[in-house]
């Protein structure tokens, strides 16, 4: 059962465990004290029901180790400031040829280190303190265990000791303040950009983000969910969101919307977009090539059409599928006049703009050609 979970778990989330790691390390934590939870509740349960209990707990260890090692390799990326993550993963056989002993509290010899050095010393910093705190963790135990000895007492402390690492892991995810912008913090930081011109950095957004958040949603400036968006769909997800196709053929019928209309709006970016005013749902597709740039400026368009929706357009522009097209082009008119800015911006205030976080499913690409010239 685990090892089939594991199969289906990498499958349909594996996209999204990269721009999610925060949130997939913390339900890493919740999956495996969820499974000591049911392992501790087994032995009550006849024979049967244990079976099944016992299985589910596999499963859910089993999504711990691939959340929690998917999400461990994204936050081992952002830790590596010398950008050589490769060395950083293999300095336990490197360090048998090459070592360079430094006490790990020294922190005067630690700034005059070669790169090489700094990550072996990174290293034994991190097993040093894993060390310390499981052989705490053991005399802790000695002790405490003596005292455990009536099933209330026992659960008590269970609950307790669970509780308290689900609060500490939860701060400790929380204090870290990713660079890149996946969907969430582009929400927070776009729309602070746009409402009041200010570029927040990375500490700022970190102390606003949800651990665990809807995935698509589009909040402006902590909103509850104006929409929904998902980028790099099929064409036929996008021409489904304009007219509802056939049930059986999936063919498209009486489009009030000409493809060729959209196309011509989007004919100088890397991507397109449609606003389903009725379901309210953005749907992105991104043409071959699309950089990250390119991405994050269709899911401001997005953002940014949303918010229009729901306050100044929601009675004119947009309540048809015409009003829609022409929010759309105004829309991008608008974005495309203060984007070079925005970037700009952006970057000085410590992001990584150069690394797509916004796809957490397996995506798409549309290649579009000009039309032929008539022949003549």
């Amino acid at each position: 059962m685990g090892r089939i979970a594991t199969i289906l778990f990498a499958h349909k989330l594996g996209t999204s465990l990269e721009p999610e790691c925060k949130m997939y390390r913390l339900a890493a934590d919740v999956f495996n004290d969820t499974a000591m939870v049911l392992d501790c509740l087994s032995p009550a349960l006849p024979k049967l029901p244990r079976v099944v209990l016992l299985s589910f707990s596999s499963v859910l260890r089993a999504l711990c180790g691939v959340a929690a090692g998917s999400s461990k390799a994204s936050l081992s990326a952002h830790f590596a400031k010398w950008g050589n993550l490769g060395e950083l993963n293999a300095v336990g056989s490197w360090a048998l040829v090459n070592v360079v002993t430094v006490p790990f509290w020294d922190t005067d010899v630690e700034e005059s280190l070669s790169p090489e050095a700094y990550i072996l010393t990174e290293r034994q910093k991190d097993s040093s303190q894993e060390t310390i705190i499981s052989l705490m963790g053991m005399l802790a135990g000695s002790l405490v265990v003596s005292y455990v000895s009536s099933p209330m007492a026992t659960w008590s402390c269970l609950v307790l000791l669970l509780s308290i690492h689900l609060a500490m892991n939860h701060a400790a995810v929380k204090a870290v303040s990713m660079h890149t912008l996946n969907r969430q913090r582009a929400n927070i930081v776009l729309s602070t950009f746009l409402e009041r011109g200010e570029a927040l950095t990375p500490e700022h957004v970190s102390k606003q983000e949800r651990i665990f958040e809807w995935d698509g949603a589009l909040r402006w400036e902590g909103s509850p969910i104006l929409a929904r968006a998902n980028i790099g769909v099929s064409l036929q997800s996008l021409l489904n969101s304009m007219t509802p196709g056939h049930s059986v053929t999936g063919s498209i019928r009486n489009a009030s919307i000409d493809i060729g209309k959209l196309a011509e709006v989007y004919r100088m970016e890397e991507y397109m977009l449609w606003f389903d005013s009725r379901r309210r749902a953005a749907s992105i597709v991104l043409k071959e090539g699309a950089s990250p740039t390119s991405q994050l400026k269709a899911w401001t368009q997005a953002l940014w059409i949303a918010h229009r929706h729901d306050h100044r357009d929601a009675t004119s522009a947009g309540s048809t599928d015409e009003g829609t097209l022409q929010l759309l082009r105004r829309t991008l008119e608008e974005l495309t006049s203060c984007w070079d800015g925005c970037l700009e911006s952006l970057r000085g205030a410590g992001w990584d703009l150069g690394i797509a976080s916004l796809e957490t499913t397996s995506a798409t690409r549309v290649r579009v050609r000009p039309a032929s010239k008539a022949a003549s």
